[in-house]
């Protein structure tokens, strides 16, 4: 083997994977250069080796035992594009690991769930596990906290962890369309898989932010149920409401450190129009990290698609290929601890309902006697009769309080007779 040439083995050729071959190849001169090493893709393991694709790949270089690239002395890194926490993904970077073998993945189900345990072996092997690509894309948010933010105490991280959504929104809003005819619009576009939900309803983000956490805060990464709720059931009156009142709705993924206790939340928020993350429209994402002595800092850019992911899989290879062996998740292993959970329900915050109503006589009174018990004020209250149906809508936004009295106000809201069906909450978030 040349003494500059390193080998490479792409498991996983979908669209992500061909897209990184291409511009690996055309790239690897320029790399080179740079690096000090030449990439070179040895071999290549599909579970379907006879699929037709755009790109022509030599014979030879096809594999389809992907299991036995971990024991080839001629193979120094392994590309995990297979996805998912279990199954073949799994087996393969567990062993890559025990192996010796450097691994790039932008598996970040795998991660979230195994993190610690592949951190552990690959500082025990003293090789590298590089994920960059399993957060926000082409946003280099990793490596900026393992590196470039490495002398700032973070307190707070937040942001919007996935395109398919943000896209939705901001075309609800911008074109005055449904849920449905806006998704069926991103699924066309190639912005949505054919099955979103694990979009939609915020598990992605969520296991994003699972990793995130862990960077930012140099914690194990939290087994913690996370305050998960979705787009589904956003509907597009709710925009437009939110709208007129100055404020967008968006999915954003939130974590900070509360009383030494970690909260992390998932969930369409409101947000000020004036708002920076407010103007994050269509598939980008946007991560605010906070902390001292930087403040505030942004990054944003395309999250999703192979040019962004295989951009964050170029950046992850060409640190192997520079020699720097490094902590996966910024420190060692033994030095990031499991962090308490913050008690959700005593978290604060001011919030929108959108009350479905029967238009009659003593409803409002009903209603508002139902915030009073909860000891939940209304800064804001807008009526919207339906004359024709006998239907109103009630819009209040409320003062801040406990997350714990907006569950108790929701129940009393279901069980009311007036209420026609369950309201919509959404939180406020000052951002």
């Amino acid at each position: 083997m040349e003494q500059n040439k390193i080998n490479i083995a792409i498991v996983g050729f979908g669209n992500i994977g061909s897209y990184f071959y291409k511009i690996l190849e055309k790239n690897k001169k320029a790399i080179s250069i740079k690096t000090g090493k030449l990439p070179f893709v040895k071999y290549i393991s599909a579970k379907n080796i006879n699929k037709k694709r755009r790109i022509k790949i030599p014979k030879s270089k096809w594999i389809k035992n992907y299991r036995s690239l971990v024991y080839m002395e001629d193979i120094d890194i392994i590309v995990e594009l297979i996805g998912g926490p279990e199954g073949a993904a799994k087996k393969l970077v567990f062993s890559a690991l025990k192996n010796k073998k450097h691994v790039v993945t932008a598996n970040k189900a795998l991660i979230a769930k195994y993190g610690d345990q592949l951190a552990s072996l690959a500082e025990k092997n003293n090789v590298n596990l590089e994920y960059e690509a399993s957060v926000a894309g082409g946003v280099p948010i990793v490596r900026s906290i393992k590196e470039g933010l490495i002398a700032n105490k973070i307190n707070k991280i937040y942001g919007i962890l996935n395109g398919t959504t943000n896209y939705i929104l901001s075309s609800m809003e911008k074109k005055n369309r449904s849920f449905v005819e806006v998704l069926d619009k991103a699924k066309k576009l190639g912005f949505a898989e054919t099955n979103p939900i694990s979009d939609l309803n915020g598990s992605d983000s969520a296991a994003k932010l699972r990793i995130l956490s862990s960077l930012a805060f140099n914690k194990a990464i939290s087994k913690n149920k996370i305050l998960t709720e979705g787009i589904q059931n956003i509907n597009l009156t709710d925009i437009l409401y939110a709208k007129s009142l100055g404020y967008k709705i968006k999915l954003l993924s939130i974590s900070e450190i509360i009383k030494n206790k970690l909260m992390e939340r998932v969930h369409p928020c409101l947000i000020l129009n004036s708002s920076y993350i407010a103007k994050i429209d269509g598939v980008l994402n946007a991560v605010v990290v906070d902390g001292l002595p930087i403040g505030k800092s942004v990054l944003q850019g395309e999250g999703a698609g192979p040019g962004p992911t295989s951009s964050a899989l170029i950046s992850d290879l060409c640190s192997i290929l520079k020699g720097d062996i490094n902590f996966p998740f910024g420190v060692s292993s033994s030095l990031r601890k499991k962090i308490s959970k913050f008690d959700i329900l005593k978290h604060l915050c001011s919030s929108y309902l959108r009350i479905e109503v029967k238009d009659q006589s003593g409803v409002l009174s009903s209603i508002t006697k139902i915030f009073a018990k909860n000891k939940i004020s209304i800064k804001n209250l807008i009526q919207k009769p339906n004359k024709k149906n006998k239907k109103a809508s009630i819009i209040i936004i409320t003062h801040e309080n406990k997350e714990k009295n907006f569950k108790n106000l929701l129940s009393g809201l279901i069980k009311n007779k007036f209420v026609l069906k369950k309201p919509t909450f959404i939180r406020i978030e000052k951002v």
